[in-house]
């Protein structure tokens, strides 16, 4: 396949909350994901991340975005736009 019969990239937008988990036997809260919302728009997933993480359900919240790669359906890194509130380290993702 040439480079001029490839598809292009695909870009997702991501909204993600996480809320806390219960204390397990170590006494430490986690996160989970509670919504993962996806949008066409950097500022859409931004603008909705702000708002959710201002909810008293939500820990916390991210607005990122990531590539695919159609032909292989590979997804790269994700690219923060924003994170607010208590949210998993980056190592986690």
């Amino acid at each position: 396949m040439t480079s001029a019969e490839r598809s292009p990239e695909l870009t997702h937008y991501i909204c993600q909350t996480y809320v806390e988990t219960k204390a397990g036997r170590n006494g430490q809260t986690g996160l989970k994901i509670a919504k993962q919302l996806e949008y066409s728009t950097a500022s859409e997933a931004q603008n909705r991340a702000e708002r959710e993480a201002q909810s008293k359900d939500c820990a916390g919240a991210d607005a990122y975005m990531v590539t695919e790669d159609p032909a292989s359906g590979e997804v790269g890194e994700p690219s923060f736009l924003v994170r607010l509130g208590k949210v998993p380290e980056l190592d986690d993702f």
